[in-house]
């Protein structure tokens, strides 16, 4: 619902199934009340997400003809998980798209990995809010340890790990996901972190050594899928994974800070600021949030979406913090804009900023 939040905008049509209360007149004078539920198409004018209920409120005009609902009359659509929805829009552009992407492909957003482990016998999930997906089970039988020979064992085990690891590297995305979740009864996961490190160091894998910090050990029963749910449930772990997850977004963060007290002309905040160094490739992060491109202002939007493009186009990085996150609400205190810079810009300190129209500040 975060995300449909995002992709409605003003001037879209909504088209979706609804009860409207209809008065109707008998032959003798007299009237009456009925719900009936029909579908209506509405041209949006306001978009509201009540996170408490998870359901957002369109209001807008009916601009199909119906037999209950006069066009132009206006009419609120309450939208919520499992019914049914269709979005026109005037323009899909690069933002709506990519939005209805991370909402569609659970490997996009799913910014959480499990590894649950015993001999034997794993298997790689990936998390999101709404379900866990088995993405790969590793089954290898393991000789026993013989009094005199544990060579077998140990081979057995090393295919096993092995298996493993080749498992995270084809099914687990490294960009999306901002933590990885090793868990096992007794000690396999550390002998499998052991092994996964000591290998990634041999043929330098990057993606392993770069991603080293995602990874947290944990203990779990077994390595059935079941025992994710305990896992999960664990308040202590679920402390040390929001911890991990906003990592991103704070580093980035932080990393501004810090700019901007060491090297003032490579930190900039605020639109014109931000285009200004743009114009001359010169952002190597773009921190944008969510809320800019909720704005009412269709030109406001669609300003946003140009420079997000473009950073990219220029090899630059955009992260679009939510609104609701911490990292997001000081974002919004920078007016919700802000950009590392490759390379310093004195000259742009002497711009004037331009105030970005309440649209941060709405979000409270």
């Amino acid at each position: 619902m975060w995300h449909a939040y995002n992709l409605i905008s003003e001037g879209d049509l909504i088209r979706a199934s609804t009860i409207r209360k209809v008065n109707t007149e008998s032959a003798t004078g007299s009237t009456s009340a009925n719900r009936v539920r029909t579908t209506l198409t509405l041209a949006v004018e306001n978009v509201d997400f009540d996170t408490q209920a998870g359901m957002l409120r369109v209001k807008g005009r009916n601009t199909e003809e119906n037999e209950y609902v006069k066009m132009g009359a206006y009419h609120t659509i309450d939208l919520e998980m499992n019914r049914k929805f269709t979005i026109i829009k005037p323009n899909w552009d690069s933002i709506a798209l990519e939005i209805l992407d991370n909402a569609c492909d659970v490997a996009q957003h799913a910014d959480l990995a499990v590894v649950v482990m015993q001999e034997g016998l794993a298997h790689v999930c990936l998390i999101t809010p709404s379900m866990t997906t088995v993405r790969a089970k590793v089954d290898v039988t393991i000789p026993r340890k013989r009094k005199g020979n544990i060579q077998q064992h140990e081979k057995g085990m090393q295919k096993f790990f092995d298996a493993i690891v080749q498992a995270i590297l084809r099914h687990l995305n490294f960009d999306v996901l901002k933590c990885i979740l090793l868990a096992s009864p007794g000690f396999i996961k550390d002998q499998l972190y052991d092994y996964m490190l000591q290998w990634a160091t041999k043929i330098d894998e990057k993606k392993i050594l770069d991603n080293k910090s995602k990874f947290i050990l944990a203990h779990s029963s077994s390595g059935f899928k079941h025992s994710v749910k305990e896992l999960l449930a664990d308040p202590n772990l679920t402390m040390r994974l929001t911890e991990t997850r906003a990592a991103g977004e704070v580093k980035a963060l932080d990393s501004f800070y810090q700019m901007m007290h060491n090297e003032p002309t490579r930190a900039y905040y605020g639109i014109n600021h931000v285009e200004k160094a743009n114009e001359s490739q010169a952002v190597e992060l773009l921190m944008i949030s969510d809320a800019l491109f909720r704005s009412s202002n269709i030109n406001q939007r669609k300003r946003f979406v140009k420079l997000v493009e473009s950073v990219k186009e220029s090899g630059g990085q955009a992260r679009i913090f939510s609104s609701m996150h911490v990292s997001g609400e000081q974002l919004g205190q920078l007016s919700g804009i802000a950009a590392v810079l490759r390379f310093p810009m004195p000259e742009i300190e002497d711009e004037e900023e331009d105030e970005v129209p309440n649209t941060v500040e709405q979000e409270g």
